[in-house]
């Protein structure tokens, strides 16, 4: 596993090889950045949006936190850090379409399922915890389906189920209702399963998700 020496190693790999070989694209990004499509995806280490979509430089804007959640639209003072960047997104740099990529072996995902962390202090998991009741809701409808079980399908029943809550959350965005509705934004759900490198795809109509 890398550590940070190994890290400049590769920096000074792709100084001599990736930078150097698109220098023109990479002038074209000094002057600015038009993304046409935000990810929003799970700060874990196996889910790189740019490596999975296999992206140059500048084709997406990524966003990524503990199991890929969006919170709902507020105008409560604090630090709205995911919030910012969809404002941005959306109003600044006008992506038209908007990704969110829940994954397989999310770990935020199964300690919103199994509660783990609900009574641990902040830096001990509590911010963990609080911020994970985003899934609450989605916690219940998985439940009910499946009980207390802990299966495997239990917990990818949850990681979608996230991605749907962080789609509605979305749409409590003024600015992104309105550009939905007038065509000028699209919403996509996806689901990459690290086991077998598939990506999924959510039908809006059903909920369900298909193997792209």
């Amino acid at each position: 596993m890398a550590d940070f020496t190994a890290m400049l190693e590769g920096y000074h790999r792709f100084r001599s090889t990736g930078w150097t070989e698109q220098r023109a694209r990479w002038d074209e990004l000094s002057e600015g950045q038009s993304p046409r499509v935000m990810v929003i995806a799970c700060s874990d280490s196996r889910v790189d949006p740019a490596q999975i979509f296999d992206t140059s430089p500048g084709e997406i804007f990524v966003v990524r936190n503990v199991a890929a959640l969006v919170p709902p639209f507020e105008t409560s003072p604090g630090y709205h850090g995911v919030s910012a960047a969809l404002e941005f997104a959306v109003q600044v740099l006008k992506v038209g379409e908007i990704v969110v990529m829940g994954h397989g072996k999310c770990g935020g995902c199964k300690a919103a399922l199994s509660q783990e962390l609900k009574d641990a202090p902040p830096g001990e998991g509590g911010f963990i915890a609080d911020w994970i009741e985003l899934l609450d809701g989605a916690r219940d409808t998985v439940v009910a389906q499946f009980g207390d079980d802990r299966s495997r399908d239990a917990e990818r029943a949850m990681e979608q189920e996230g991605v749907k809550v962080s789609l509605a959350n979305l749409r409590s965005f003024p600015c992104v209702r309105s550009k939905e509705r007038k065509g000028e934004l699209k919403l996509v759900g996806a689901f990459f399963a690290i086991s077998d490198g598939q990506l999924h795809i959510m039908d809006e109509d059903s909920g369900t998700f298909s193997p792209a």
